[in-house]
């Protein structure tokens, strides 16, 4: 098995976490997870709160087009995608299959499984699973997988391409 190539994981990792951040964002406007009331803290906001991130700052916005704009929310969710998509890189990188296999949308089900069923309404930052409305299962659990599938697709393409040179 070759050494790891960091260089090549990160370059990966970003571009497929940024892309595959657009789309899950455009995806939860398809099909929100939340009613607008749930939505007025998000998941990632209350989280902070938890942490002792002042309201004030996990409430801050920016305005374009009219909009206010949750710019931490916004952080926090491309952090989330870009940590996930390196390491997920890195597994493709490796070739461990057993997790990439599926083209991974079964990474992606585990990571909703773990996160939204299990991490966070043990924190408190969701509802617990029974009292999650499906819609919100069925847009988390399609998002996270087709948020996977474009970070494999795109990390996979990144990489090869990475090696070709």
């Amino acid at each position: 098995m070759a050494k790891l190539n960091y260089k090549y994981v990160l370059l990966a990792g970003v571009s497929a976490g940024v892309i595959s951040g657009l789309v899950k964002l455009g995806w939860e406007n398809i099909l929100p997870p939340r009613t607008p009331e749930r939505n007025k803290v998000n998941p990632p906001q209350k989280l902070l709160q938890q942490l002792g991130v002042p309201a004030a700052l996990t409430q801050a916005t920016y305005r374009y087009s009219g909009e206010d704009l949750p710019w931490v929310s916004y952080l926090v969710h491309f952090g989330f995608s870009i940590s996930f998509a390196t390491a997920y890189a890195a597994l493709l990188d490796e070739k461990v299959r057993s997790l990439t296999l599926g083209e991974g949308i079964p990474f992606g089900l585990a990571v909703w499984v773990a996160f939204h069923l299990v991490i966070m309404p043990a924190m408190k930052t969701v509802p617990s699973v029974h009292d999650q409305p499906w819609e919100e299962h069925l847009s988390e659990a399609l998002g996270h997988a087709v948020w996977m599938w474009t970070n494999h697709e795109i990390a996979d393409e990144v990489l090869r391409q990475l090696k070709q040179k």
